[in-house]
């Protein structure tokens, strides 16, 4: 008597791009464990699609016209917590990333991935694992590897990892000019990069940031 065969994986594969979705199908049905069993184009589309067909990886791009994949996902997981959303992105940014693992996605692998990464992380995703791609796995190792930051990290997610390294600095008391000596930047850059630390911590002024960042631990207490 033959062991039972396990049902193939069933993945929708979400991305406004056409040629990457026959891309990906191509690659999925050259495997005999997993099913292609739909794709959309747009996130309002992939959360009608999860309800319709019950897929076991949603394949999430993030940057869509409409509604991003990002929210696109928390709605999936809202509903239906037992699918899991693998991102699939050109976006290599720490934004991104953490926003992702927010809303509750399994796992996060860029475009350009070999085929044999795609598919690991398909199956682990499927299987319930967290799996991170190799070039996302090595940003997460540096961003929680930042110096004095590890806190930093922890304490402010929603920042990229420069962001965390400007935001240190305004923690340590010093001012635009210092800081893009300090960093090589120049002054425009660094008030672009202080303006966005603003409104990501949700904060009026620079001296609000400041107090955030060293209640967190950072800079001069």
């Amino acid at each position: 008597m033959t062991g039972a065969v396990e049902a193939p994986i069933r993945v929708l594969i979400v991305d406004d791009h056409p040629v990457f979705r026959h891309g990906m199908r191509a690659l999925l049905e050259s495997v005999e464990d997993t099913e292609v069993v739909g794709e959309a184009a747009s996130g309002d589309e992939a959360v009608s699609l999860v309800e319709e067909l019950r897929p076991d990886v949603v394949l999430m791009d993030i940057k869509m016209p409409g509604e991003t994949g990002i929210e696109a996902t928390r709605r999936i997981i809202a509903a239906h917590p037992d699918v899991g959303v693998l991102m699939v992105t050109m976006l290599e940014d720490d934004d991104a990333v953490f926003a992702a693992m927010r809303v509750g996605a399994r796992g996060y692998v860029v475009k350009g991935a070999d085929q044999d990464e795609v598919l690991r992380a398909v199956r682990g995703v499927a299987r319930g694992d967290a799996v991170f791609g190799r070039a996302i796995a090595q940003r997460l190792m540096r961003v929680f590897s930042f110096p004095r930051g590890g806190s930093a990290a922890q304490a402010f997610p929603e920042l990229t990892a420069r962001e965390r390294e400007i935001l240190v600095l305004l923690a340590d008391g010093r001012n635009n000019a210092a800081i893009a000596q300090r960093l090589a930047l120049s002054s425009k850059t660094v008030r672009n990069h202080v303006s966005n630390i603003l409104s990501k911590l949700q904060v009026a002024d620079r001296g609000e940031a400041i107090v955030r960042a060293r209640q967190a631990g950072l800079g001069q207490r």
